[in-house]
C-alpha cells in the first residue's frame, strides 16, 4: 500500500436514509430552529407530483414556506440570482433542495448568494465562500449526483457557455434526507444515466490524484454495489431494493468525490454540457470507457482494483485494468446508454471542448497530466 499521505476529512452532512424518511423535514426543521424555507426545486419535479409529498409534511407541521421551481438542467448561473432574489424577498431563514443535482446545486449557489452577494462566479474555486451560507435540507429524488452530501456547486455560466465549480464545506446540506422511494418515478433512462454518473463519481474518486483512504473505502463499495443494482433499477423501476442500493451507492460515491476529487471524465462532461447543454449524467457516462482506456497506462493497479470491486478476478493487474474497462463499456450498453458518437459533437467545436477540459479545476486530478493537446486527441478518438 505504500506510505499513507497526510490527509484531511470532513463530512458536514447528517444523512438520515431509509424509505420514507423525507415525511420527517418539518421535524428537522424545526430541530434546526428554522421555520421559513425557500423550496428549491424544477418544473418537472412539480408536474411530476413530488414535491406535493413533501408539500403535505411541510404543510402538515405548520411550516410557511415559498417555492423557487425555475431552476433548469444544468442549473444557469441567472437561476442562482433569481432564487437569491426569491429567497430575500421572503425573507428565508434555510432551503429545502428536492431533485437531483441541478435543484441541489443551484440551492447552494442560492444560499451562497442570499448572504453574500455579488455574482455567483465571484466565488468561481476551492475557498471563495468566506462565511456561512443559508443552512440547507438536500431531499435526493434521483441516484446519481450525490450532490447531497458534497460540498461543491457546479453552474454554467450562460455568458461565456462554460461549467465553473465552487467547492467549500460551507455549501454542504446541514441534513440530506435520503429516501428511496422518491426516486422510483424515474424513468428508465433517466435512472441509466444517474447511475452511471454515480459510478463515474466512484471510479474517478477512487483513481483522482488526491485520492485518500476514507474516500476510497466510499468509492469500492459504491463500485460493488452500483454494478449490481444498476440494471435491475432500469429493468424494474419499482424495484425498491434495487432503487436503495443505488441511492446509497450515490451517496457514497458523492462522499468519495468531495473528498478526493473528480478528473478528465467530468472535464469533458462539462465542457460538454456547457457547450450544448447536454445532460450531465449522459455525457458522463459515454465519456467513461474511453478516458478510462485513455488513462489506463497511468492507474493500472488502481484500475485492478476497480475491477476486483465489481467482482472480477484476474492474474496480473493489466489483466485486471482491462476488465474494468471492459465492463463499464458493457454496462453502459447493457442500460441502453448511447455512445459518444452519437452525443452528436461537431468537429468544429472541439478545440473549444479541448480547451475547455483542460481549463477545468479538476484537470490536475487526472492520473494521466492532460492540457489541451490531449483532450484533443482524446476527443477526436471518441468521435
Amino acid at each position: 500500500m505504500g506510505v499513507i499521505k497526510p490527509f484531511s476529512f470532513e463530512l458536514p452532512t447528517r444523512i438520515e436514509f431509509g424509505a420514507g424518511v423525507s415525511s420527517s423535514v418539518a421535524d428537522v426543521l424545526k430541530e434546526m430552529g428554522k421555520q421559513r424555507p425557500l423550496v428549491v426545486t424544477d418544473a418537472g419535479l412539480m408536474d411530476a407530483g413530488i414535491f406535493d409529498r413533501v408539500r403535505e409534511h411541510l404543510e402538515r407541521g405548520g411550516i410557511r414556506f415559498e417555492v423557487f421551481s425555475s431552476v433548469e438542467p444544468n442549473p444557469k448561473d441567472v437561476n442562482v440570482m433569481e432564487g437569491a432574489s426569491a429567497a430575500k424577498e421572503f425573507g428565508a431563514d434555510c432551503l429545502i433542495a428536492i431533485g437531483g443535482g441541478s435543484p441541489i446545486d443551484c440551492a447552494k449557489g442560492i444560499g451562497i448568494i442570499a448572504t453574500h452577494g455579488g455574482k455567483i462566479r465571484d466565488y468561481e474555486g476551492r475557498n471563495a465562500v468566506r462565511s456561512d451560507t443559508l443552512p440547507m435540507i438536500a431531499i435526493p429524488t434521483t441516484s446519481g449526483t450525490g450532490s447531497e452530501v458534497t460540498f461543491s456547486s457546479v453552474i454554467t455560466d450562460t455568458a461565456e457557455r462554460f461549467k465553473f465549480s465552487i467547492r467549500h464545506p460551507r455549501l454542504a446540506a446541514r441534513v440530506a434526507l435520503c429516501d428511496p422511494e422518491l426516486t422510483a418515478s424515474m424513468p428508465p433512462m433517466l435512472t441509466a444515466a444517474t447511475g452511471m454518473d454515480a459510478l463515474v463519481h466512484a471510479i474517478e474518486g477512487f483513481t483522482a490524484v488526491p485520492a485518500e483512504p476514507i474516500a476510497d473505502a466510499c468509492a469500492l463499495h459504491a463500485i460493488e454495489i452500483i454494478v449490481n443494482f444498476l440494471p435491475r433499477a432500469v429493468r424494474s423501476g419499482e424495484d425498491m431494493e434495487a432503487r436503495a442500493g443505488m441511492l446509497i451507492g450515490s451517496v457514497l460515491a458523492g462522499i468519495s468525490f468531495s473528498h478526493s476529487d473528480v478528473a478528465a471524465i467530468h472535464c469533458i462532461a462539462e465542457a460538454l454540457g456547457g457547450m450544448y447543454d447536454a445532460p450531465h449524467g449522459m455525457c458522463n457516462a459515454v465519456a467513461l470507457a474511453p478516458v478510462m482506456e485513455f488513462n489506463m497506462p497511468y492507474c493500472v493497479e488502481r484500475y485492478s482494483r476497480v475491477a476486483a470491486a465489481m467482482g472480477h478476478s484476474f492474474k496480473t493487474a493489466e489483466e485486471g485494468a482491462e476488465k474494468a474497462v471492459e465492463h463499464v463499456a458493457k454496462l453502459t450498453r447493457e442500460v441502453g446508454l448511447p455512445s459518444f458518437r452519437l452525443l452528436g459533437v461537431r468537429e468544429e467545436d472541439m478545440e473549444i471542448i479541448a480547451e475547455n477540459s483542460a481549463k477545468n479545476g479538476s484537470n490536475s486530478s487526472n492520473p494521466r497530466p492532460m492540457g489541451k493537446k490531449e483532450y484533443l486527441e482524446l476527443l477526436r478518438k471518441m468521435g
